[in-house]
């Protein structure tokens, strides 16, 4: 299996504080990837890691094989960066940002840049300070694309836009994963949205990879288990808990893995992407869970 980003054991600290560590985890390529975590989780961190922008304090990175950071003339010209602010040039027109774009760019494709404007409606004379955020992230989506990226890194690049701009943006980029064949690394806290676009998730939390593997396979690793409180403790040494939550008289287990539950008292039920991630991320900083137990489910 070829991967696109693959980290081993990854760390990156500022003085005494650790924004990311221990982070191991293989993104296969042609996969559309969800990163999914609480503020300072350490996703920013993960992506800068990626691009290069940072190196690491503790272990290692690799994008197609290569070191971001150590090797960068074999990988930055195969990554595209869009970051949350969208970082463009506000004075300038959208045709002089194109222009920077093919003076940086070594596999700069002009006839992409041009023709997605152009199905865009987006005209090279504007001002880029002059667009609505939607385009402006439209703009750097573009400038992204048509450098030719073999993975397309994206740091919650919808947080600011509205949900017709959201969605415009995200078909945008599916046109541009069935035209390309691209790896994508998405980050975003919109679980709707994310659902729709991706087939690979990776969760975050307390700078820590807690899940990471297929979203099928995620799914139908999970359940969730509702009974009473009383007998918890028994049916919950059989499982791999990922969170439990309790009432006077009732329980319910959010469990990984296929371990059958005998007790008929006991309701046996599928979960959604939503409940698992929330469960993950509703676990307290200092519960290691299955994480500590390297609870990955493959592709």
């Amino acid at each position: 299996m070829s991967l696109a980003l693959e980290t081993t054991e990854l760390g990156k600290r500022y003085g005494s504080t650790w924004a990311l560590r221990d982070c191991s985890l293989a993104i296969p390529q042609g996969q559309v990837a969800a990163l999914v975590g609480p503020n300072g989780a350490g996703k920013t961190t993960l992506l800068h890691l990626a691009t290069g922008i940072l190196g690491p304090t503790r272990g290692r990175v690799e994008v197609f094989g290569w070191s971001p950071h150590e090797q960068p003339l074999m990988v930055l010209a195969r990554v595209g960066f869009v970051a949350q602010d969208h970082p463009l040039y506000r004075g300038f027109t959208v045709a002089e940002m194109l222009r920077v774009g093919r003076k940086l760019n070594p596999r700069w494709d002009e006839q992409i840049a041009r023709g997605r404007l152009d199905r865009l409606g987006i005209g090279l004379e504007q001002r880029v300070g002059k667009l609505s955020g939607g385009q402006q992230a439209q703009v750097a989506l573009v400038l992204a694309l048509a450098k030719r990226p073999e993975l397309l890194v994206l740091d919650e690049p919808v947080a600011s836009l509205d949900p017709l701009a959201r969605r415009e943006f995200l078909q945008a980029l599916m046109d541009a994963v069935a035209e390309d064949g691209l790896s994508v690394l998405l980050s975003s806290h919109i679980l709707a949205d994310l659902e729709r676009v991706c087939d690979y998730l990776v969760i975050l939390s307390a700078s820590r990879v807690q899940l990471a593997g297929d979203i099928d396979g995620i799914v139908t690793n999970h359940r969730l288990l509702t009974g009473p409180r009383e007998s918890a403790d028994r049916v919950a040494a059989g499982q791999t808990i990922v969170q439990q939550r309790d009432s006077d008289r009732q329980s319910t287990l959010l469990v990984a893995g296929a371990e059958p539950v005998s007790d008929p008292a006991w309701l046996v039920e599928n979960t959604s992407l939503e409940e698992i991630v929330l469960g993950y991320l509703g676990r307290p900083a200092s519960d290691p869970g299955p994480a500590k137990r390297r609870l990955e489910v493959a592709s």
